[in-house]
């Protein structure tokens, strides 16, 4: 070993970063050099100051002759000892075949924008995403609209890391300029995917507030929530037309989808409960996330899907419900995307849909909506008056036609437009469904909830008009009045089966139904003997198994 040349007092303090590398600088009272780190963090400083220390000891009691100690090191930033506490107890959160997933999500962004751009020149080459990067059609850009996108940005920029929430109000994050850090992405990542809802109020708080400046206030308004979920659900809809997982419906056959954005917006936002000065604070978004469901199941599949992030435990959502048997082509659905959203998740089954009767292609005749009706197990109803409201009803049974009340209390009404809202059951009576036909003495029509002459939805049997008597609620379903007048005109109505079939009753003949006589050979054989000829046998279709 040979000693190294003294050096002056100056070249022994630490020295700044310099490229990819940082100078650690030449030792105190050593003379000896350690250069050329890269370091990530403080504790990394610390660690090598100790390591001189040590070495110093050891010079100053036993008179060493060291050579100079040349160290070129590369930390990587995604060892787990280079990582925040924080960081490894949300990255815990996932599986262990997911957690190269979500630490490949940064590296990923940063190569399918071709690389970060360095317009700034302020921020080294690869530390951080842009906006630019998340904008890019290989990412979140083709999926999702551009203002979500940038509220998804500034909430990442917004995360403090050592804290995982966004920034307290007035304090502004360093990223918002420089761009997002790794270890704010993994924080995002595991509470949009794996968060609670305690996690993600704050991160909902910071997408609400777009543009609302460094200054802005631990608060947001009704409205801005009411933007952020139009801009969300928005994103959603856009995403299952791009991926392709529209189930069958057709969004160019249906009704107006932006008009259903923003009465499903304006449906969730009214499960908020903001304080008396009219704004909503982190705990009570907390409280509504809990409560409201799709607000967690929309933020997720924004994430997931708009970032490609695959996990294995957790599929993605099945927002809508399939669609079948539905002659698109002559057809005008008084539904919307939006709409089928919320009212899937209403229905105690999860059955495909089928359009089983519509005056557009059936025209308006009661005993063929009757015949729509039968034996089709639970359906939905789907009625606009000549005002323009759209209302209807969920059928938990199958409609027989009688004069008595049926159904049970997984029945409700909605209203579609010009408000989004289920209204179920009460308690107070069994009046849920009725409908009846040629009858003198009872009430022709189809009726559901409160009482004869004064249903909150009644569709009379001439089928040109009906009512909603429901002043000041209707007592079956607590509905207020649903058409646009108590008594209203019918401007068009569609009938939309949503559950199982009902299984043919024993001894109902039908379709593959067999002749009394092929039950009971014994009857056919007496029949045979007493000279009584079978006429039957001749006219009916052979059964399949004889065909074959």
């Amino acid at each position: 070993m040979c000693r190294t040349s003294t050096v002056s007092q100056g070249e022994r303090g630490i020295m700044g970063a310099c490229g990819h590398y940082t100078v650690i600088g030449y030792l105190p009272y050593m003379g000896y050099t350690i250069s050329r780190l890269i370091l990530t963090d403080e504790a990394q400083l610390l660690f090598f100051n100790s390591i001189a220390h040590f070495c110093f000891y050891f010079y100053e009691h036993n008179d060493w002759c060291l050579c100079p100690v040349m160290l070129c090191v590369r930390l990587s930033s995604t060892m787990g000892n280079t990582e925040s506490v924080v960081v490894q107890k949300r990255l815990a959160r996932f599986r262990p075949e997911e957690r190269p997933v979500i630490e490949a999500v940064f590296n990923r962004l940063q190569a399918g924008a071709g690389g970060p751009p360095g317009a700034s020149g302020k921020t080294p080459a690869g530390k951080t995403l842009t906006l630019e990067m998340l904008q890019d059609k290989s990412s979140m850009g083709s999926p999702a609209p551009d203002s979500m996108v940038r509220r998804v940005y500034q909430c990442m920029c917004s995360i403090d890391p050592g804290l995982a929430a966004p920034a307290a109000s007035g304090k502004t994050s360093t990223s918002a300029v420089s761009g997002v850090g790794r270890e704010q992405l993994i924080i995002f990542l595991a509470d949009t995917l794996r968060g609670t809802a305690e996690e993600r109020a704050p991160l909902i708080m910071a997408m609400s507030q777009r543009g609302a400046g460094a200054g802005a206030a631990m608060i947001v308004t009704c409205e801005q929530v009411a933007e952020f979920l139009q801009d969300l659900i928005s994103a959603v809809v856009q995403i299952l037309v791009h991926r392709g997982r529209l189930q069958g419906w057709k969004p160019e056959r249906m009704g107006d989808g932006s008009r259903g954005v923003k009465l499903l917006a304006d449906q969730m936002c009214s499960e908020l409960k903001p304080s008396d000065q009219g704004g909503c604070d982190v705990s009570c978004l907390e409280d509504w996330i809990f409560r409201v469901s799709q607000v967690s199941v929309y933020l997720e599949m924004l994430v997931a899907e708009g970032l490609n992030v695959s996990l294995s435990g957790r599929p993605a959502p099945t927002l809508l419900p399939p669609c079948k048997e539905t002659p698109w082509k002559e057809l005008r659905c008084l539904l919307d995307l939006p709409t089928v959203m919320f009212l899937a998740p209403q229905l105690p089954d999860s059955a495909p849909w089928r359009l089983v009767f519509s005056t557009q292609l059936h025209g308006e005749s009661f005993t063929r909506m009757v015949g729509g009706l039968a034996k089709r197990g639970p359906t939905l109803l789907l009625i606009k008056d000549t005002k323009g409201h759209v209302f209807g009803g969920f059928a938990s049974h199958g409609w027989e036609v009688k004069p008595q009340f049926q159904g049970d209390s997984r029945c409700f009404l909605f209203t579609v437009f010009p408000r989004l809202r289920v209204y179920t059951a009460t308690g107070y009576n069994q009046h849920f469904m009725y409908l009846n036909q040629n009858q003198q003495t009872m009430p022709n029509g189809l009726g559901m909830g409160g009482q004869h002459g004064y249903f909150g939805l009644w569709l009379d049997s001439d089928f040109g008009t009906g009512h909603s008597r429901a002043r000041p609620k209707c007592t079956t379903y607590g509905s207020p009045q649903l058409s646009g007048e108590e008594d209203f005109t019918l401007d068009s109505m569609e009938v939309w089966a949503v559950g199982k079939p009902p299984e043919p009753e024993e001894g109902e003949e039908g379709e593959g139904k067999k002749s009394i006589l092929d039950m009971d050979p014994e009857v056919q054989a007496m029949m045979e003997m007493a000279g009584k000829t079978l006429h039957s046998q001749g006219l009916r279709e052979p059964e399949e198994d004889q065909e074959q």
